[in-house]
């Protein structure tokens, strides 16, 4: 079964600021209702978001109406283990674990708070410098068995990292979670995009709109963006500039999703519109001028 077979969709909504929308469970499950009326449908997680109280929220949404959890995916990762003095771990190091016993775990913990019987997509959140591919190999292979989780993936792995678990898998991973954006366009040239091709492998990109430094940033770079997401904004019929960066990231051929970081839902509708903009490419090649303050060669 090929990337292409298990598409993740092109707009992915992002919980991991959830705790800080203050929100209710109710108000939780009628942002969620709201998406899946707007059709986006797949939902992005990670263990530790929230002091690992993220999924555990989501969770209390979910459980208000089990029968959601058939219309949404939920993918979430794993890896990460923060000395969050709220744990009693001050002083202590922020470490990877990518051992078959902590993905496994996780994993299990992850459905705990989900309230499901699986998880669709499952990522190794960073690449472990200890990690060793057949550890990670043997944890997949245990929760793809057991029917826990469906379908894996990573995210922020180099091309090289990538192959290497790839070499130890009889399996297709099915993405690799990245930072992309006009203004983070480091995966336009380490080579990661062109594995993703290659591979038929579907990037997810995490933080398209730079973290707000694309509104709010005075530096040259960000200034010039808005200068130019704002003129190709008034040429394609956009209604703000992060729909012209959406436009702009869906456009590249290794077809992307893009995480989506709120929980308002009239900038998820926003969102969806931009689905139907189209750039062309000289429209692509002035805003990746825009970031990189030169011309191409």
């Amino acid at each position: 079964m090929s990337g292409s077979d298990r598409v993740i969709e092109q707009l992915v909504l992002g919980f991991w600021r959830l705790l800080d929308w203050q929100i209710t469970p109710q108000q939780c499950l009628t942002f969620l209702e709201q998406a899946i009326e707007a059709g986006v449908t797949h939902t992005d997680h990670a263990d530790i978001y929230g002091e690992y109280g993220c999924e555990r929220e989501f969770g209390k949404a979910l459980a208000l109406k089990p029968s959601i959890r058939d219309e949404i995916k939920i993918i979430t990762k794993c890896g990460i283990k923060p000395a969050f003095a709220s744990l009693g771990l001050a002083g202590k190091a922020n470490h990877y674990d990518s051992s078959t016993q902590h993905i496994i775990t996780s994993a299990q913990q992850s459905l705990k708070h989900f309230n499901t019987d699986r998880l669709d997509v499952l990522l190794i959140h960073r690449p472990d410098y200890l990690m060793d591919a057949d550890e990670v190999a043997q944890a997949f292979n245990t929760l793809k068995q057991n029917g826990d989780v469906l379908e894996f993936g990573v995210s922020n792995f180099t091309p090289s990292q990538l192959s290497l678990l790839q070499s130890r898998l009889d399996f297709e991973l099915v993405t690799n979670q990245i930072e992309f954006s006009p203004y983070e366009m480091k995966a336009l040239d380490d080579g990661t995009l062109d594995q993703c091709q290659l591979l038929d492998i579907k990037p997810m990109c995490w933080s398209p709109l730079a973290g707000g430094r694309l509104f709010a940033e005075n530096d040259e770079k960000a200034i010039r963006l808005r200068h130019v997401l704002e003129q190709v904004g008034n040429e394609i019929g956009a209604s703000a500039i992060d729909q012209v960066v959406y436009a702009w990231l869906l456009m590249h051929p290794s077809a992307p999703s893009v995480v989506l970081g709120t929980g308002n839902i009239k900038r998820i509708e926003s969102a969806v519109a931009a689905k139907r903009l189209k750039l062309n490419r000289e429209q692509w090649y002035r805003i990746w001028q825009g970031s990189t303050g030169h011309s191409v060669p």
